[in-house]
């Protein structure tokens, strides 16, 4: 187990409208507290960098309507709009509940957190939250207008997900549940639910799909989950990793990998994917560092370059996964 101590850090795991996690997390460096501008600070708050993994399953959701003749320009770019706006609320959510919790703590290794560093008062975080759901939900009025009440039934649970992530009476991530809230929303609600407000149809080849995304998200909150595990055991959150421990949780990472690379000669061979899915396969190379940095390392520090190289992972596997798919 890691000697070094780190604070615990909800990854940015929950997509949008459309889809969720993931927690992730994600590839933002660690950073310290300093003064910084209003807007400048909102930034940190929202967290950017972790927009990829949001953005990726409905790229692959898209390219899967595309293969099958069924892409519509609009509900494709709302479905995204509602992602990346669900994934922002999160992300100020969870920043404003670690904070009041107990989670998020001053020794905490990971990019800084704008309420627990005093950047923005909490209740101000809190109503920014509220604000960008707000949004979210009216880009989704437009897409259960078009996809109708499964789109409006997913688009609930994704907003209360959002919050209950580490809001609410019984926080989904200090109870074991994140791993399975960013697989189910990261990958399989992101994915079906971009393909189906397109299609207006499901097809299990689409579910295959959202399992690869899903399993590829789910690894960023393991990474980090894995690198904050004492300070989390401490702080009463029982993440999975903290139930599961250090050694097993490294397997689950693996494990995770494996199957996200596995998706693709499976999709072929039994849910009529193109071949063209195998350019997925060129992200390859992007997993190795990260892999590395979870089977070896000895200093929970040098855990961050891993989060940021898992994201990146996530980013290029669903560009290319959705080229291949959309070409094949």
């Amino acid at each position: 187990m890691p000697s070094s101590r780190s604070g615990s850090r909800t990854s940015a795991d929950t997509l949008g409208f459309l889809e969720a996690p993931v927690s992730s997390p994600v590839s933002e460096p660690a950073a310290s507290p300093r003064t910084v501008g209003r807007l400048d600070a909102w930034l940190l708050a929202s967290r950017p960098k972790t927009l990829s993994a949001a953005a990726a399953p409905v790229f692959v959701g898209t390219a899967m309507a595309v293969a099958r003749d069924a892409f519509a320009p609009l509900p494709a770019l709302a479905a995204l709009t509602g992602a990346l706006l669900i994934q922002v609320g999160t992300n100020l959510a969870n920043d404003y509940y670690d904070f009041v919790r107990g989670g998020d703590r001053p020794d905490r290794l990971g990019p800084v957190r704008v309420t627990q560093s005093g950047l923005i008062p909490p209740e101000t975080v809190k109503r920014g939250a509220a604000l960008v759901f707000g949004v979210a939900v009216l880009v989704g009025a437009y897409l259960v207008a078009v996809g109708g009440w499964p789109i409006l039934l997913v688009g609930l649970a994704s907003l209360i997900s959002g919050v209950a992530y580490t809001g609410g009476p019984y926080p989904l991530a200090y109870h074991g549940l994140g791993d399975l809230f960013v697989f189910v929303f990261f990958g399989l609600v992101a994915v079906a639910g971009t393909y189906y407000v397109q299609a207006l149809e499901l097809r299990p080849e689409v579910l295959w799909g959202g399992m690869a995304m899903g399993a590829l998200n789910t690894a960023i909150l393991v990474v980090n989950n894995l690198r904050d595990v004492e300070t989390d055991a401490e702080a009463g959150k029982r993440t999975l990793a903290v139930m599961l421990g250090v050694r097993r949780t490294k397997v689950e990472y693996v494990a995770l990998l494996f199957l996200a690379w596995a998706a693709p000669p499976v999709g072929i061979v039994f849910f009529g994917w193109g071949r063209g899915s195998l350019l997925a396969w060129a992200s390859l190379p992007l997993a190795w560092a990260p892999l590395c940095r979870v089977l070896r390392y000895t200093d929970a520090r040098e855990l961050n370059p891993a989060l940021g190289g898992t994201a990146r992972l996530v980013a290029a596997y669903g560009i290319l996964l959705a080229a291949g798919l959309a070409l094949g």
